[in-house]
């Protein structure tokens, strides 16, 4: 049923931003108003999660409307168990990050706060959109307003980093737009008529040779936005220079439309060659967590740390998917959701540490226990969950990813639990540090609620996603039967022999 909640829910954002343009420039109300409008689109995420099924595995509340007819582009939008959870975290994680920008950014905090609503905009959007167009302008909408924001508000060599982003994934966007526009001139070959609608395409029948060229695309856009190894190297970069909210956004939900791109567009569109593909995104994604794992290790800045442990968890994610089973894809998308959290929670810990003493570097730091307790207790928190103690939420995550890995291919799995395993002096500065602010504790209060709930009890999150989770495997294996029904010979091997002389000829 048509509620009109989607809309509502992506627009929300961009109404309170144009309000913030039309208000006087002083700090205190802009905050204010940017925290009720960061606050609805919230509420509404919550009416959603209340309405929505959870023994369905397709689409729901599908709104949609003729936008660009003569082209056939449509304004269309749905939400499944997948995309679900992914927009309440990002609902979530604008009110926080709108309300630790109180004590940390004093400079145009009208612009500074515009932006972040806008970029909620184009990040639910994305997540929501259910024609190939309509979700490319919303991928391009996120872009924008995290350059700005990296490029104003960021570090010293902002500039820098602000451009390397931009450029890595608008290069990885223009091949994502030509694959999208060649995907729908076969659709017009094969029913006379122009369509992007994704539950369309989704049934049409694409030549081997073809869905591998066309899954090479969307693939190193999604690659880029994750980002995997050995496209990562933007993001320390961006991590370092952003300012404390664009880290945990960046980190929190932006890496993640990389990810959720690979589930929702590159693996259903093109079956045969992501199952062919699957053992070379296994074999990178294993990479990444041991390379992620070691480098993280030797970081000399906190950023830099948590930046780089990124790349090693979001390998999980990507091992996870790349296994194509109920239990590896439930596992990456609710390591998703860990990673939002418990990497939010370190970038915010890091941020509120940087406004106390100016400086990220870890040999600076000792002792902070005794002086800042609450602190300090926040900061383990988010520590245990991000290296998956049992018990909290990151476990659950990465040991529903090593199992459907497993059962794909065992072989990866021993080499990608050395990521898990990879993972006391006071200094006379720090004796004089100011704990946590009633208003920092509450923005870490509910992550902290989550970290516990989803490590205790998976199952209330993991049953609603579930039904989509399973639509998505089934629609993979039975496009990949049916390629390999309709050419008498095994594509998946053909495939792999491709890919294979690919990789040698590079």
């Amino acid at each position: 049923m048509d509620h009109g909640l989607l809309t509502a829910l992506i627009f929300t954002p961009t109404l309170g931003a144009i309000f913030l343009g039309l208000l006087p420039s002083e700090e205190r109300i802009v905050q204010r108003a940017a925290l009720v409008f960061s606050l609805v689109p919230f509420a509404i995420s919550l009416a959603v999660l209340a309405l929505f099924d959870g023994t369905r595995g397709d689409f729901q509340m599908i709104e949609r409307h003729a936008w660009l007819p003569e082209f056939g582009v449509q304004y269309l939008l749905g939400i499944d168990g997948v995309s679900l959870f992914l927009v309440l975290l990002t609902t979530l994680l604008t009110v926080l990050v709108v309300l630790a920008s109180f004590g940390d950014v004093h400079k145009r905090v009208r612009e500074y706060m515009i932006l972040m609503l806008l970029l909620e905009t184009g990040m639910i959007g994305t997540l929501l959109a259910l024609d190939l167009i309509l979700f490319y302008v919303f991928w391009e909408v996120m872009l924008v307003p995290m350059y700005l924001l990296i490029g104003v508000w960021g570090g010293p060599r902002r500039i820098y980093a602000a451009i390397k982003f931009a450029l890595y994934t608008m290069f990885g966007s223009l091949l994502m737009l030509v694959a999208i526009l060649y995907l729908a001139s076969l659709q017009r070959a094969a029913t006379g008529a122009t369509s992007f609608d994704l539950l369309k395409l989704y049934e049409l029948s694409i030549p081997l040779d073809t869905q591998l060229w066309l899954f090479a695309a969307f693939g190193l856009a999604f690659a880029i936005k994750v980002p995997m190894f050995p496209f990562h190297t933007w993001l320390p970069d961006a991590h370092v220079e952003a300012p404390t909210g664009g880290s945990v956004i960046l980190a929190g939900v932006l890496l993640k439309m990389g990810t959720y791109g690979f589930l929702r567009f590159a693996w259903p569109l093109f079956p045969a060659a992501a199952v062919a593909a699957a053992p070379y995104v296994m074999a990178i994604a294993v990479i990444g967590i041991i390379y992620g794992a070691l480098v993280a290790m030797v970081q000399p800045d906190l950023k830099k740390l948590v930046a780089y442990s990124s790349v090693s968890h979001l390998g999980f994610v990507m091992l996870g998917l790349a296994a194509m089973n109920v239990e590896g894809v439930s596992g990456s998308v609710y390591q998703m959701l860990n990673h939002g959290l418990s990497t939010g929670a370190l970038f915010l810990a890091v941020g509120a540490i940087y406004e106390r003493r100016h400086t990220r570097q870890i040999a600076d730091f000792g002792g902070l226990w005794k002086v800042v307790p609450i602190y300090s207790v926040m900061l383990l928190i988010a520590m245990l969950s991000s290296i998956g103690l049992p018990g909290l939420n990151g476990f659950v995550g990465e040991f529903l990813c090593l199992l459907g890995a497993f059962g794909a291919d065992r072989r990866f799995v021993a080499w990608a639990v050395l990521g898990v395993i990879l993972g006391a002096i006071t200094h006379e500065e720090n004796r004089t540090l100011l704990d946590l602010s009633p208003r920092e504790i509450l923005v870490f209060t509910p992550i902290v609620i989550l970290v516990f709930w989803m490590g205790i009890y998976p199952k209330s999150l993991l049953s609603r996603m579930e039904p989509s989770i399973q639509t998505i495997v089934a629609h993979v294996e039975k496009g990949a039967r049916s390629g390999r029904e309709s050419r008498g010979r095994e594509p998946v091997t053909e495939a792999k022999a491709a890919v294979s002389s690919a990789a040698k000829a590079l």
